[in-house]
């Protein structure tokens, strides 16, 4: 487990705080539009999509939510080394197995409520396998065992993956990094998820400077 896991690190920080709100917020844009399965991206590989999936997914599971987190970046995966787990099976084993889609290959995180998918091996055609019919039935899975499945998925601007699984699943929270995220980026990145339709729940700040707000 690294230190970017600040909602267990460091559970009263303002950091930690964020995360609940971000929690909150979600859960309230969702009473009339069912949010079970999102997808967590960014424009760009520069923000910090996969820590954000990571401490949302955490703040999700303390909240009471049984909460699966599934890394689908199958170019370069990051939720095996936060969590300092093995990399062997996960998502692509899912892919290709009827065995792992009926049990999938979940991980314990050690935090109550969360279980982690790993990517797995790397494939040739991570796009293809992401907008496939077997994605859909990988994604009706881990719907089954979860009340909300979180997708940390590959930059939106880099590859299609994300607008690929975006438009099979309930929402798409967009991540960009203070300082560093370009504003014409962005929204690029939002007009590639319109374009299909996919329903663009949010959008967050990482990396913001601390206001002059005291502890509040």
């Amino acid at each position: 487990m690294t230190a970017n896991l600040i909602t267990l690190t460091s559970p009263r920080s303002p950091s930690a705080e964020a995360y609940r709100t971000l929690r909150t917020n979600l859960l309230f844009s969702s009473v009339d539009r069912a949010l079970h399965t999102l997808v967590v991206s960014a424009p760009t590989a520069d923000a910090d999509k996969s820590v954000t999936a990571a401490n949302l997914a955490v703040t999700m599971a303390q909240g009471g939510r049984r909460t699966i987190l599934a890394d689908c970046d199958l170019r370069r995966p990051e939720q095996h080394t936060l969590w300092g787990v093995d990399n062997t099976r996960g998502l692509t084993a899912m892919m290709l197995e009827d065995d792992a889609l009926q049990a999938p290959p979940l991980l314990d995180t050690g935090v109550a409520g969360l279980c982690l998918l790993p990517g797995g091996d790397i494939p040739p055609n991570p796009a293809d396998l992401l907008g496939s019919k077997r994605m859909e039935a990988v994604i009706d899975a881990l719907k089954a065992q979860a009340d909300i499945v979180i997708f940390d998925t590959p930059p939106i601007l880099a590859v299609t993956d994300a607008v690929l699984l975006g438009a099979k699943v309930d929402g798409a929270l967009l991540v960009v990094r203070a300082g560093r995220t370009r504003r014409d980026d962005a929204a690029r990145a939002k007009a590639a998820l319109e374009r299909v339709q996919v329903r663009l729940v949010g959008v967050v700040l990482s990396n913001a400077p601390r206001g002059a707000s005291g502890s509040y």
